[in-house]
């Protein structure tokens, strides 16, 4: 393939970046020299860049960056325009897939994606490494169009700040001709060999050949992307893939993202957990408008509501409102009518049943328990007394109402005719300190042995456990 091929052939990046790419290459296919330093200056970074490999951090921690545009090979187009290729990009995944030191993988893109060719087998190597091992993208400026082809088949997508760009899902190629030479004349076999043939324009067929192609690797970025992100292909045409680029909150609004996270917080976090991403987050959708500046409900889009901060912990995100039942109704209106219409009716049958055995429960313990029915009713009717909970309540009441009868029948009693004691007697306890203790002590024991009941999976209701307690004392 040559280098008008893949400067002519389908892109997936970020149409501008296309443009200045284009008209650098056209000024070097016609022979001109290229200004070096003004180019420089239009894009504001140096041409030329080096392919970067992995570095292994503690932990077994691996982490990859790759900046620029993306070429299928390291060559006169890498050096030039500076980037990624996606041949060694391929390889380098497959190496931390195989490498056994490597336990988990950060993945640092900045790029605004690039041709087409060999995007697919860079993202099923990406893809492939993240079934493997915990691997989490974390966008370092920008991740577009091709880009986001392969870095969305990371378990996790962060972005690391709010300004930084993510999407512009699509495919854009560039019909071009030149007038033929005066002296020259293009004999053409096969009528899509040539877009254009002596200088015309091309004809409906051709541009209709290359719709065609561009509608199939739509389509396939489309659908990588939906399961990329375990969501479906309308989803992603519907919230992601009409083009734009998303701008922090916006890209988590649209679920293109899952959070905000710093590189090296997330180095720290897959070296203390890495199980936290071992499986494939799932795309959320915010329910406003994911073209608008901020949306009301822009914390809904988070798979979850932490992000790793630079000292391990995992703290909620400062600009994300916890969730409530008002937040909910009030920004996403259609998804609490759908939970509410569809768990109701099942809620109601399980609440309903779960009361019915609470009541039941608690009627058993105070079974039998004469003197104490106004309290039993009114545990059965608070809606959320349990029965062990009844038991213990209505022991408290019988030791209270033991402890208050001892005291009303000693007060009762005829007073004792004073005589002396004998001097190695000892004084017995007045007659209500002893009833008292007895009651308490009855109260203590029923509440052990219904305790031991449930400890054995037997039931034995208050009033049961009180009257073993009185049988055992008479005998």
């Amino acid at each position: 393939m040559t280098l008008s091929d893949i400067v002519t052939g389908p892109w997936a990046i970020l149409p501008e970046t296309l443009l200045e790419l284009q008209g650098i290459y056209a000024t070097h296919l016609r022979g001109d020299k290229i200004d070096v330093r003004a180019v420089e200056a239009r894009l504001g970074r140096p041409l030329a860049s080096e392919q970067q490999r992995y570095e292994l951090l503690d932990g077994g921690v691996a982490v990859l960056r790759a900046s620029g545009v993306m070429a299928p090979k390291a060559n006169l187009f890498m050096q030039v325009s500076g980037g990624v290729s996606t041949q060694m990009l391929t390889a380098q995944f497959d190496s931390m897939a195989a490498d056994p030191r490597v336990k988990a993988v950060v993945f640092a893109p900045d790029s605004p994606g690039g041709n087409v060719l060999g995007i697919p087998a860079a993202g099923k190597a990406l893809r492939a490494l993240a079934d493997a091992k915990p691997t989490v993208t974390v966008v370092e400026g920008v991740m577009a169009s091709a880009m986001y082809w392969v870095g969305s088949a990371a378990n996790a997508v962060y972005i690391d700040g709010e300004t930084d760009m993510v999407g512009s899902i699509g495919v854009v190629q560039r019909l071009s001709w030149e007038p033929a030479a005066a002296n020259s004349m293009d004999l053409v076999r096969g009528r899509y060999k040539r877009t254009s043939v002596n200088g015309q324009p091309p004809t409906a067929e051709v541009i209709a050949q290359a719709e065609a192609q561009l509608d199939y690797l739509y389509s396939l970025f489309v659908d990588t992307v939906a399961d990329h992100r375990s969501t479906t292909s309308d989803l992603v045409l519907e919230h992601m893939a009409d083009g734009r680029v998303f701008i922090g909150q916006q890209a988590i609004d649209a679920g293109l993202v899952d959070g905000v996270s710093t590189v090296s917080a997330m180095v720290e976090q897959l070296a203390t957990n890495p199980g936290r991403y071992a499986k494939r987050r799932k795309a959320v959708f915010g329910a406003a408008d994911p073209g608008s500046p901020q949306s009301t409900g822009a914390g809904a889009a988070l798979t979850d509501d932490s992000t790793p901060t630079a000292e391990g912990d995992v703290m909620p995100q400062a600009d994300t409102p916890q969730m409530t039942r008002e937040s909910l109704e009030r920004d996403h209106a259609a998804l609490f009518a759908t939970l509410r219409t569809e768990f109701t009716a099942a809620g109601a049958q399980e609440g309903a049943t779960a009361e019915l055995a609470r009541v039941k429960a608690v009627l058993a313990e105070g079974e039998g328990m004469k003197g104490h029915q106004a309290l039993v009713m009114q545990l059965a009717l608070d809606g959320k007394t349990t029965g062990p909970e009844a038991a213990q309540a209505i022991l408290a009441a019988e030791r209270q109402s033991l402890a208050a009868a001892a005291r009303a029948h000693h007060a009762d009693a005829p007073a004792a005719a004073p005589s002396a004691p004998a001097a190695d007697a000892q004084p017995k306890p007045e007659p209500a300190a002893f009833d008292a203790a007895k009651a308490a002590s009855v109260a203590d024991k029923a509440r052990q042995l219904v305790a031991d009941a449930r400890a054995q999976g037997r039931t034995l209701t208050t009033s049961q456990a009180v009257a073993q307690v009185m049988a055992a004392d008479h005998t």
